[in-house]
């Protein structure tokens, strides 16, 4: 199982380098947008839709739905609504996961409930990674965003193997742990303390306060997305989101933490001016 996920991840990660310091923002957007459209392959099953010809319908929804985004915000010039909406549906998912079992007394939510919600979390992702993209020193600050979710996991597995003593979500996720997160929200408010000032260009003593505290709430919220991602599939009984992606799962399973990360982190440093 080792040897499939670090030959995917080998083949995957120069592809993205790539794609962030290559390509052109719309075109980086385009390349996203096929990505995007195999999460929602995907999400298809947190929807309980296992018919292919469904499947292909809500996908080709989800790349009509892209292409609307992209004019409706000038490609990605300002993608503030979408990254608002989203923030909207992350505060709401904490208190689902909170509450769990509680908050889903009937079971799996139906496809007619899922179906909008995905189309939403996903286009708000890629445009607001777009978005990032077209920021002065864009790829730079992509890869800021990225890091943070890295780091966060980095350092809840670390610190959670060897310290996790409390359950985080047993209901929802039983390996997280208290400990764990704590660890992940240092190690993501220590590399935006070390790397931010560079790649943002800030000085002042505010600024990079201000930044720490968007990178770790951005962190936190990325665990909200690992967390819910984790509740649809216990829902509808799936280990992985899907079978692309050998040794990893699905996109899905590699994007969660992002679906929330990027909309966030993007709506934080554009409303803070950073």
């Amino acid at each position: 199982m080792l040897l499939p996920r670090v030959l995917t991840a080998l083949v995957l990660l120069p592809l993205l380098l790539g794609a962030i310091f290559g390509l052109s923002t719309p075109f980086l957007y385009l390349a996203f947008c096929v990505v995007g459209v195999l999460a929602a392959w995907e999400w298809c099953g947190f929807m309980g839709v296992a018919r292919t010809p469904s499947r292909l319908l809500f996908s080709t929804a989800m790349a009509a739905v892209l292409a609307a985004v992209w004019w409706l915000t000038q490609g990605a010039a300002d993608a503030t609504l979408p990254a608002l909406l989203s923030l909207l549906w992350w505060c709401a998912a904490f208190v689902l996961v909170v509450r769990y079992p509680a908050s889903f007394p009937t079971g799996a939510w139906s496809a007619a409930r899922m179906a909008p919600l995905g189309l939403l979390l996903i286009a708000a992702t890629l445009i607001t990674v777009a978005a990032l993209h077209r920021q002065a020193n864009g790829p730079w600050r992509l890869m800021f965003m990225l890091f943070i979710v890295f780091a966060a996991d980095v350092g809840a597995y670390l610190v959670g193997r060897n310290y996790g003593k409390r359950k985080l979500a047993p209901a929802v996720s039983p390996g997280k742990s208290i400990e764990g997160a704590i660890g992940g929200l240092v190690l993501v408010a220590l590399w935006a303390a070390a790397a931010g000032p560079y790649v943002f260009q800030v000085e002042s003593l505010v600024q990079i306060a201000l930044l720490i505290a968007v990178s770790v709430f951005t962190a936190a919220v990325s665990i909200i997305g690992d967390l819910t991602e984790s509740l649809f599939k216990r829902l509808r009984g799936l280990k992985d989101s899907g079978t692309l992606l050998p040794g990893h799962g699905g996109f899905l399973d590699r994007i969660d933490s992002i679906l929330a990360a990027a909309p966030v982190f993007y709506l934080g440093v554009t409303l803070l001016d950073l």
